[in-house]
């Protein structure tokens, strides 16, 4: 009898341990502004999309006007090998074999365009045995003694636009990306010494600056701080801090996590919304992530505000859009919330949701409002592919074909920002800057983006349809880089008014119990393929697939399922 009084004494504190109330959502208002359920709803498959723009893209005997997309540069910049060129824009005058030796591509295309891919599970390192992950070496500027990945190979095209040593944000986020790719080929001969690189520039550029990131860029050859006609960039702490704290993660290096605090801190002491053009949403996951892993108290509401509300300075109204344009809802995209009343762009939208989606895992509080902007984005997202968006709303239908399916316009607007052009085009405009970049020289297809398009894969990775119309299966995990061990989780999020019951699919082949990160609890256990789980009207639940019959724990207020981290907000 004492024996059995043991057990259920224990038993019950157990019981107290691992139940708690459900997590309090906190809300964000750009996003309490966007419609439960946006119409008209329609989710496409991003996965196919993202799959069919890499066979077409990756075409070098393509046929048609303006193609192939694709062309070998073989100036041998950085590295003695050749490396894939691709089209910024279509028929973009300053670029392809023949036009400025063949050397003008960017990294944000390029890279952009392999991150996806692997995303969504291609080999980038060998399809038709082709390393195109190797070749992204060549954006390392090792001959001008920058020494971290570049939007450009070399500063013979840096006029040519693409913001090359003197945008900041141009120059740190090919190191972003370089990063989660070297997290996908570890085994890539010269990632690891150049990742090292990376990190050391940018943990000396961070100790330079001293917490002021009020410059245009830094030139991190003579390791300056500097500034131009273009105003401070401070959010560039963001992309540095990212960076750092990957590096630290990477390499074990507690220098690099110093550095990555030092930059968050920077950013966030901020007295106005530094947000300038895609970094800041890495900042507020950030936060989230290393109060959580580390200890830090960063604002993550601050810094999702400054992410959400529109209210930068530098780059004036800079955040996520939101309403109706004549019946279509475009909330969701991201790009600036003035410019002849709104102007969207893709890339912008896409790359949002790298960060903001795994930031659900560290601070559930947000599961209800990143759930709800992403069925926007997702949503609005469509428009900006000429096949999902009516004849009247496009500005050269006539030229659709060139796209094959797969290359979206660059952005959708309120009205045409070329002013005199397209006036009779109604809301949402989809349209690009294509033409304005080299004016009278880039043809009108121009305004059709390549380097948007091709990080389709960030989507096409995180998203997935329910059997529930509208409600959509977010892969918490799939960004998450330099992440510590976790079983898969998913954000699932309810827009309509009343309880929903959704076929849940697990995404491991032995039996799991799914535990409620929201709700705090487990809703089912035992499943071996899927399980029915109810999900109240505006609210989501936050999924993880714990191994059936796992031994529980608690240590520093997280719960642990075999020794993984499943709640680190108990």
């Amino acid at each position: 009898m004492k024996f059995k009084n043991i057990l259920l004494s224990t038993l019950f504190i157990l019981i107290a341990c691992f139940s708690q109330a459900q997590i309090k959502q906190l809300k964000l208002n750009r996003v309490e502004e966007m419609a439960n359920l946006p119409q008209p709803l329609k989710i496409i498959d991003w996965k196919l999309m993202a799959q069919n723009f890499d066979k077409t893209i990756y075409d070098f005997n393509a046929k048609g006007d303006y193609w192939p997309m694709v062309w070998m540069d073989s100036t041998k910049k950085n590295f003695d090998q050749n490396v894939m060129g691709i089209y910024t824009a279509v028929g973009d005058v300053r670029q392809g074999k023949l036009h400025n030796k063949g050397m003008f591509h960017e990294a944000l295309a390029n890279m952009g365009s392999v991150l996806g891919a692997s995303l969504i599970g291609i080999d980038k390192s060998n399809q038709n045995g082709i390393n195109y992950t190797a070749m992204l070496k060549n954006y390392f500027n090792r001959d001008t003694k920058w020494n971290i990945m570049m939007n450009n190979t070399a500063p013979e095209v840096a006029l040519l636009g693409g913001g090359y040593g003197r945008d900041w944000w141009y120059d740190v986020y090919p190191n972003v990306l370089f990063y989660a790719i070297c997290e996908k080929y570890p085994n890539e001969k010269d990632f690891d010494w150049i990742a090292k690189s990376i990190a050391e520039k940018f943990y000396k550029a961070d100790s330079i600056l001293k917490g002021d990131y009020n410059y245009s860029y830094f030139d991190y050859g003579q390791m300056k701080p500097m500034k131009n006609q273009i105003c401070a960039q401070q959010d560039a702490a963001a992309g540095h801090a990212w960076v750092l704290y990957a590096a630290y993660k990477k390499f074990g290096d507690k220098r690099y996590l110093q550095g990555a605090i030092s930059a968050m801190t920077a950013l966030e002491s901020n007295k106005i919304n530094p947000t300038y053009e895609l970094l800041m949403p890495f900042g507020a996951y950030l936060a989230a992530r290393m109060n959580v892993e580390q200890g830090t108290t960063f604002d993550v509401q601050k810094l999702l505000g400054w992410t959400f509300d529109g209210t930068a300075v530098c780059r004036e109204g800079w955040g996520v859009l939101t309403g109706k344009w004549n019946n279509y809802d475009i909330s969701g995209v991201v790009g600036s919330t003035v410019d002849h009343g709104g102007y969207g762009f893709l890339m912008n939208t896409f790359d949002a949701a790298w960060p903001l989606v795994p930031l659900v895992r560290y601070d559930p509080a947000y599961a209800d409002a990143i759930g709800k902007w992403m069925l926007n984005a997702v949503n609005a997202s469509r428009l900006f592919y000429p096949q999902y968006i009516p004849n009247e709303h496009q500005t050269i239908l006539q030229s659709a074909g060139v796209t094959k399916g797969v290359i979206a316009y660059e952005g959708i607007a309120k009205g045409s920002t070329f002013d005199t052009l397209y006036m009779d085009k109604i809301a949402p405009v989809a349209q690009g800057d294509g033409p304005k970049w080299v004016p009278g020289e880039n043809p009108d297809v121009s305004q059709f983006s390549v380097y948007g398009s091709g990080h389709v894969g960030i989507f096409g990775s995180i998203v997935e349809k329910t059997n529930v119309e509208g409600i959509l299966k977010l892969d918490v995990l799939a960004t998450a880089f330099y992440k510590s061990k976790a079983y898969p989780t998913h954000l699932v999020y309810n827009p309509y008014g009343q309880t929903k019951v959704v076929s849940y699919k697990i995404k491991g082949v032995k039996n799991v119990d799914l535990y409620d990160a929201v709700a705090q609890k487990f809703i089912a256990k035992n499943v071996s393929a899927k399980a029915n789980i109810q999900i109240l009207g505006n609210k989501s639940v936050l999924i993880v697939e714990t191994p059936a019959f796992s031994k529980m724990s608690m240590a520093n207020h997280k719960l642990l399922a075999n020794g993984v981290v499943i709640d680190y907000k108990k």
